[in-house]
């Protein structure tokens, strides 16, 4: 990246992605007016923890279509953020920084390796979508069961042998997406949804 992207700290907007990015610079941290970050669609490994110093970011963050297996703790600051994809990297677990980010309405997780989502998602109150289409997820948390907004849950394409029961007590749920779960029982609850 050219160093003089970074003394631009009047962006609102930076779309990087389809550039064959291995790394991205720690200062980028200094973009303070950034909304809306692209990453997407480029060869990163890793994400810089300046990231978190993006507290400006309010409107999406995509680092879909990489090669990430973590994310910075620090990016818990992200407590602005509405929008994450997430998709089409390595993640076996969804990183315990995304727990943190309080305003999420929509979270995009597929296509990664993902074997659990953690109990701590319960924290996100605001969520309407959580997509987590084609990983390895056999179940899902207990706490799912408090994401009071949650219109939309889809697990396609997942090994999926148990959904908890507090699922059909959601009061907004819209669409309970299991297209493609060939492992589940079905619950006696789903028949009410």
């Amino acid at each position: 990246m050219p160093e003089s992207v970074w003394e631009q700290t009047e962006l609102e907007t930076l779309v990087l992605a389809d550039n064959e990015l291995s790394e991205v610079s720690e200062q980028i941290g200094r973009l303070k007016r950034l909304r809306m970050l692209d990453l997407g669609h480029n060869e990163l490994t890793r994400v810089p923890d300046a990231l978190a110093d993006l507290d400006g970011l309010t409107d999406f963050l995509y680092l879909h279509h990489n090669r990430l297996t973590s994310l910075p703790p620090s990016l818990d600051r992200l407590t602005r953020l509405r929008y994450l994809n997430i998709s089409e990297n390595a993640f076996e677990v969804l990183p315990e920084s995304v727990s943190g980010m309080a305003s999420l309405i929509e979270l995009r997780a597929s296509d990664n390796r993902l074997a659990s989502v953690p109990d701590s998602v319960g924290r996100l109150s605001r969520l309407r979508e959580l997509h987590l289409r084609n990983n390895q997820l056999t179940s899902l948390p207990e706490s799912i069961g408090t994401m009071q907004e949650l219109r939309q849950i889809d697990v396609r394409g997942n090994p999926v042998k148990h959904l908890p029961a507090a699922i059909a007590t959601l009061p907004r749920l819209e669409k309970l997406d299991l297209r493609w779960v060939d492992t589940l029982v079905a619950p006696a609850w789903l028949a009410d949804l």
